[in-house]
C-alpha cells in the first residue's frame, strides 16, 4: 500500500486532483442535497472490503453517488445555519495542506507553517484593536475554541484566587440565552455553572444587566464572562464596551465569541458596533464562516498569551524538547495536541487577494443583507423580527405556521432551488437568511422571497 507503483499512483492522484479541479471551477455550483440511508445502500453498497474497490471505483462512487448526497454549503442560496463560502484559492490550498504532511503544532516541525498562520492571526488581533503581544492559535471550530479559552480563563481565576489567599474556587460563567449553545456544552464539560444574563430590547447582553448578574450571586464565584459578537440565530452584537467595563470593575476575565459576525471587524460600515472588544481577554472568529476560508477554521486569540501557554501547555518527557523551547508552538494554546496546519487556507487566500479584497467581500454581503430587509419590509405578506446589526435577518411569513415553514423548506430543497430552514424564538417559528457568500445576489433574494407570496 505504501510502496510507490508509478503507474497506478499516478492514477490514483491523478482522479482525485481532477475531481478536486473540476469542483474548485465549477459555475454553477449544485445544491444537491441529502439521500436516504436506504438509498445510498443500494447505490453504494459496501464501500469497505478486504479486498479493496481500488482508485477508479472508489473515485467514482464519491463522485456520482456520495457527493450529490451532500449539500454544497457554498451554493449562494444556501442561506440556512452559517454557509461556508471559501474563496478558491483557499480551498484550493486545503489540497496542498493535506498533501504536505505539515505538523502545525511545533515551531520544531512546522516553523514555515506556524509563521504564516501567526501573521493571518496577526491581521485578526488588529482588527480588534488587541496589543502587539496578543496571539494565539488556530483550532477546529467555535466550539473548541471558547471551551480553550474557558479553560484559560478559569485556570487564571482560581491562581489568582490562590495568590491573593481568599479560598474562592470561581465556577460561574455569566452569558445570556442568546449565545452559541456550545456555552452550556462547554460548562458541562468543564463542570461549570452558567448564570443567565437578561438582555436588552435590542436582544444585547449590556454591562447594567450584567452587574446584576454578578451581585445576585456573587462576583467572586464567576471566571468569566461570555459576550458575543454576532449571535448565530440573529446577528446581535452585544453592548461590548459597557460589558468591559463591568469586566475591568470586577477583575472578570472578558471573551467574546465571535465565531459568525467578528469577521465583519472588517467591515467600515459595522465597526462602530464592535466599540469595546479591544478590551477582551479572548476572542474567537471561524474564518469558515464569513471570511472565505473551508472547514474547519477558527482563530483563538489571547490578550496576554502566556496565561493560555500555563493553562494548555502539556507536559511528558517526549515533548521536553518542544515545550522548553522559546519557540512559538501552537499546541500550547489550546486543548489538543496534534493539529493540521489550519489557518494556511486563510493564510494564502489574505496573501493572494489582500486585506482590502476581503473587506469588499464582506461589505458586499452586508449591502445584500440591507437589501434583504428593505425587500421583506416592502412585501405585505412578511415582517421583519428585528433589524439586522450584520448579515443575519430573522423574519415571519404572516399567517404561517411550523408546518407550513418545514413544507416550504422541503419544496425548495426538493426543487434543489434553495436552502432555508425555520428557526425559532420565543416559542414562535420563523425563518432566517444568513447572508455570508458574495455571490449571493439581490436576485437570489428576491427569486426566494417570491415563493412564500
Amino acid at each position: 500500500m505504501h510502496s510507490f507503483d508509478k503507474d497506478a499512483d499516478h492514477v490514483a492522484v491523478d482522479k482525485v486532483l481532477s475531481y478536486a479541479r473540476e469542483r474548485l471551477l465549477m459555475d454553477p455550483i449544485p445544491l444537491d442535497g441529502a439521500q436516504t440511508e436506504d438509498y445510498l445502500r443500494s447505490a453504494a453498497g459496501q464501500t469497505i472490503t478486504r479486498e479493496g474497490l481500488g482508485s477508479t471505483r472508489a473515485m467514482e462512487l464519491f463522485e456520482h453517488t456520495l457527493a450529490p448526497a451532500c449539500l454544497s454549503t457554498d451554493h449562494p442560496r444556501y442561506l440556512s445555519f452559517i454557509p461556508c463560502a471559501p474563496t478558491r484559492e483557499a480551498a484550493a490550498f486545503d489540497v496542498v495542506v493535506g498533501a504536505s504532511s505539515i505538523y502545525g503544532g511545533s515551531w520544531m516541525e512546522g516553523a514555515g507553517a506556524v509563521y504564516a498562520e501567526n501573521q493571518a492571526l496577526r491581521w485578526i488581533s488588529d482588527l480588534a484593536g488587541l496589543p502587539e503581544s496578543a496571539g494565539g492559535v488556530f483550532v477546529p471550530g467555535g466550539t473548541v475554541g471558547n471551551l480553550s479559552a474557558l479553560v484559560v480563563a478559569r485556570h487564571t481565576a482560581r491562581a489568582r484566587a490562590k495568590e491573593a489567599g481568599t479560598g474562592a474556587r470561581p465556577y460561574r460563567i455569566a452569558a445570556t440565552d442568546n449565545a452559541h449553545s456550545s456555552v452550556v456544552s462547554m460548562a458541562a464539560v468543564m463542570d461549570a455553572e452558567v448564570c443567565g444574563v437578561h438582555v436588552d430590547d435590542k436582544l444585547r447582553l449590556t454591562g447594567a444587566e450584567l452587574r446584576k448578574t454578578l451581585e445576585e450571586h456573587g462576583p467572586e464565584t464567576f471566571f468569566a464572562v461570555v459576550a458575543t459578537s454576532g449571535t448565530t440565530n440573529f446577528g446581535v452584537v452585544d453592548d461590548l464596551a459597557s460589558v468591559a467595563e463591568v469586566c475591568r470593575e470586577y477583575g472578570l476575565w472578558l471573551h467574546v465569541d465571535g465565531a459568525y459576525g467578528g469577521a465583519g471587524l472588517a467591515a467600515p460600515s459595522v465597526r462602530h458596533l464592535f466599540d469595546g472588544i479591544e478590551h477582551a481577554d479572548s476572542f474567537i472568529v471561524d474564518p469558515h464562516k464569513w471570511l472565505f476560508a473551508p472547514f474547519d477554521c477558527c482563530a483563538l486569540i489571547y490578550r496576554e498569551p502566556e496565561l493560555a501557554r500555563i493553562a494548555h501547555t502539556q507536559e511528558a518527557g517526549y515533548l521536553d524538547v518542544i515545550t522548553k523551547s522559546a519557540e512559538w508552538n501552537p499546541t500550547d494554546y489550546s486543548i489538543g495536541l496534534t493539529r493540521r496546519a489550519r489557518g494556511l487556507p486563510l493564510w494564502y487566500s489574505l496573501a493572494v487577494h489582500g486585506t482590502d479584497a476581503y473587506v469588499e467581500a464582506i461589505e458586499s454581503t452586508l449591502e445584500v443583507t440591507r437589501f434583504a430587509a428593505d425587500e421583506i419590509g416592502r412585501r405585505d405578506y412578511l415582517e421583519a423580527v428585528r433589524e439586522p446589526d450584520l448579515s443575519v435577518v430573522v423574519f415571519r411569513r404572516l399567517g404561517w405556521g411550523p408546518d407550513d415553514y418545514q413544507a416550504w423548506t422541503d419544496r425548495l430543497l426538493g426543487e434543489e432551488f434553495a436552502f432555508v430552514v425555520p428557526t425559532t424564538f420565543r416559542g414562535e417559528t420563523l425563518t432566517r437568511f444568513a447572508i455570508v457568500n458574495p455571490h449571493t445576489t439581490k436576485e437570489d433574494v428576491n427569486a426566494i422571497l417570491d415563493t412564500m407570496s
